[in-house]
């Protein structure tokens, strides 16, 4: 275990999402008269509890449903635990769907902005690292542009770009490197490497083995809402359950 003190700390964490069966109050009244289900729990974690410290490079592992996903919201703060705590230390950045926090009817300029200054930076750091972060997202002929137009490769260039630009010690990415063309994810892959050897903290939740193998040195296994392993990145894998 890295002797390095925590970035992020999960402590007994749980949440619960209540899925609707009804679309309207009508079908709602309906279903209640007859006595019909109106809704029903689905437990995406359970009493989840990990560290991860500064400076790791940690996957989040398990198949469509297992709740990596929606701890790496919890983490980042786009969802609340109903039970535990979740806690960071550092300036956090995270890609976890294409476009988020993206306005539709602003320029890729206006997003660019707008998004870094959700993320902590400065007017003047803005300014400064601005034509780096076009330059990197490769869109320059769009960037304004309004984003409403953009395809989902666009919206993650731009994303990904102000992201890897800001200060950052500690970067989510869920999957949505899978959208961009392969010389694009080799791109951001070596980025992220580069932000590994500066010793920032990564937490990455992917299906691509080849690509967790190369940047993560540990791997939690996820199944059903339970951590069911928390090791070396290939032993995790090779941990991941047949169902």
């Amino acid at each position: 275990m890295t002797s390095a003190p925590p970035s992020i700390i999960v402590k007994n964490v749980t949440k619960t999402f209540i899925l609707r069966h009804t679309h309207s109050f009508k079908e709602a009244f309906v279903g209640f008269i007859r006595r019909k289900k109106l809704s029903t729990t689905f437990s995406a974690l359970s009493d989840v509890s990990l560290e991860i410290h500064e400076g790791e490079a940690v996957a989040l592992l398990g198949y469509n449903g297992s709740g990596k996903s929606t701890l790496l919201k919890l983490i980042s703060g786009v969802l609340l635990p109903d039970k535990g705590r979740i806690l960071t230390r550092g300036r956090l950045a995270g890609l976890i769907e294409v476009g988020a926090g993206f306005h539709p009817d602003l320029t890729g300029r206006d997003n660019v902005y707008l998004n870094a200054a959700i993320l902590g930076m400065s007017r003047k750091e803005i300014d400064e690292r601005f034509d780096d972060i076009v330059a990197f997202s490769e869109i320059g002929g769009f960037i304004d542009t309004e984003v409403k137009h953009y395809s989902s490769g666009m919206f993650l260039r731009l994303a990904f770009s102000v992201a890897i630009h800001t200060e950052l010690d500690i970067l989510l990415v869920d999957e949505i490197l899978a959208v961009g063309d392969a010389p694009f994810r080799e791109k951001c892959q070596r980025k992220i490497e580069e932000l590994i050897l500066q010793g920032k903290t990564m937490v990455v939740v992917s299906h691509d083995m080849a690509m967790v193998s190369a940047l993560c040195q540990r791997g939690v296994v996820i199944r059903k809402g339970k951590v069911v392993f928390d090791g070396p990145i290939e032993d995790a894998i090779g941990a991941l359950p047949e169902n």
